[in-house]
């Protein structure tokens, strides 16, 4: 069966590569409309599932994996940055305070679907304003659910749960539902 990825996103590229070597990279292209009444966790599935399937009526007889991930602060749910002043705010909210991560995972084929999430608590360092501008000047936030990647040094203290899942894709759950859809099994 041959397999692809609905996303762009180098981070989840990379982290899929370490559970199938070959795959296509076929990014979903509309707008993602989010639910604001769904629970973080089923909006996360939603939007992952979304670009699955968007995908999946292109390429009916592949395995196509669609996610989406979201950061929650005091039940408010954080994209991406709109801009620099954005990812800045964001970022200086989130200092030295703990948050959700939340990456809804959807798998199909011809045969099957599957979805589900995965969820890490995420404690910041305290960062400084500086830091903070250094950071968002880099250009690193400004693609990223919650302003910032777990892999950029000196923003996260610790974390419980799936580093994976943080990036992007979590690796874990992303093969149980690979495996889950498989008929050769």
């Amino acid at each position: 069966m041959d397999y692809i990825l609905a996303s762009a996103s180098p981070r989840r590229k990379e982290l899929l590569s370490q559970i199938i070597q070959k795959f296509e990279v076929v990014p979903a292209k509309s707008d993602e409309k989010v639910n604001i009444s769904l629970f973080p966790e089923q909006m996360a599935c939603a939007l992952a599932e979304h670009k699955c399937d968007e995908v999946f009526a292109l390429n009916p007889y592949k395995t196509v994996i669609g996610c989406d991930t979201v950061v929650v602060f005091e039940d408010k749910v954080l994209g991406k940055p709109k801009d620099r002043d954005d990812a800045f705010k964001t970022l200086k909210m989130l200092s030295g305070k703990t948050h959700f991560v939340i990456t809804g995972v959807c798998v199909q084929n011809p045969f099957k679907k599957l979805i589900d999430f995965d969820k890490t608590e995420v404690k910041f360092n305290i960062l400084s304003d500086e830091f903070i501008r250094q950071y968002v000047d880099s250009g690193s936030p400004l693609d990223k659910a919650g302003s910032y990647g777990i892999q950029d040094g000196g923003i996260v203290q610790e974390y419980f749960g799936s580093y994976t899942n943080v990036v992007g894709l979590p690796v874990t759950l992303t093969k149980k539902l690979i495996d889950g859809v498989r008929i050769d099994q």
